[in-house]
């Protein structure tokens, strides 16, 4: 396992989180999810997940709001294979499987961008993230064996073109994606385990650390570490500045895309194969 010497611009949480239920310990499990892919924090302190169904059957996806009741709720259905989730200016989009789809307040969805208005025709569209400009990023990651694998751009006029492709032989199954500062994303690859860093106007891709397994989500915590999801052998890493790899914890069946809970105290890991959004302590 490598540990190069990096720094990492560490995004400030901007108090944008109301309090979780999380005050009196740790929540309990959030169980009967239909296969929970992606789990996202609003302002105002809900947790947003994508629930696939099953896979490859359209229109049996949708999108659950979790309260502080801790109980799921349908909010936007009639999706296909739902995964990566990101917020812009009130706005929630989704990867579904070949599409971006756009979702308002009232759980009612548009296609933000369709298949065609790829430069290549996507296979497996996974993790989502904007940067400052309000460019949505999209990865998909090919045919899951090496193959289609890309990062891709997309205006907010919805105009999309790729950033990084399957040209860079290091580029085989893209999956999570971060911003890193201004002018960088982060991105594991689902196939090699390898973290790299993308520098967002050239599409430079560098490695950052490797060993993650069936790299999935990534997010960052408010003391700057990284925290990476493998869903293959059902373990979370953290990633320090200083290079240094530690596993939190195994036993997972599946920990697909994480992310942080409303009050920073938790990072929250959907279990796909089990059904369950997991709070794990910080």
């Amino acid at each position: 396992m490598m540990k190069p010497r990096i720094l990492f611009v560490a995004l400030a949480v901007c108090g944008l989180f109301a309090a979780s239920p999380a005050s009196a310990g740790t929540p309990a499990p959030v169980t009967g999810l239909k296969m929970p892919e992606s789990v996202l924090a609003a302002p105002d302190g809900r947790l947003y997940v994508s629930e696939i169904g099953e896979f490859g059957k359209d229109g049996d996806g949708q999108i659950s709001i979790i309260g502080g009741d801790g109980k799921p709720k349908a909010f936007a259905t009639g999706m296909d294979d739902p995964k990566g989730l990101a917020f812009s200016k009130g706005m929630l989009y989704v990867a579904d499987r070949t599409r971006v789809l756009k979702v308002s307040k009232n759980g009612k969805w548009k296609v933000f961008a369709t298949a065609e208005a790829f430069p290549v025709k996507p296979q497996f569209l996974n993790d989502l993230t904007f940067d400052k400009s309000g460019n949505l990023y999209v990865s998909d990651s090919g045919d899951l064996k090496g193959t289609g694998g890309a990062v891709y751009r997309i205006s907010p006029e919805g105009k999309v073109s790729a950033l990084v492709t399957s040209e860079d032989k290091r580029v085989l199954a893209p999956n999570g994606l971060l911003p890193d500062g201004d002018d960088n994303m982060l991105m594991v690859d689902f196939l090699s385990g390898i973290l790299y860093r993308i520098t967002l106007k050239t599409g430079k891709m560098v490695s950052v650390a490797e060993g993650f397994g069936g790299g999935d989500g990534i997010t960052r915590d408010r003391q700057g570490r990284l925290w990476i999801s493998d869903w293959k052998n059902g373990r979370v890493f953290t990633l320090k500045r200083d290079g240094e790899i530690k596993l939190v914890k195994a036993g997972f069946q599946s920990a697909a895309d994480i992310g942080l809970s409303a009050d920073g105290k938790f990072v929250l890991v959907p279990d796909m194969k089990a059904g369950e959004l997991i709070w794990l302590p910080i």
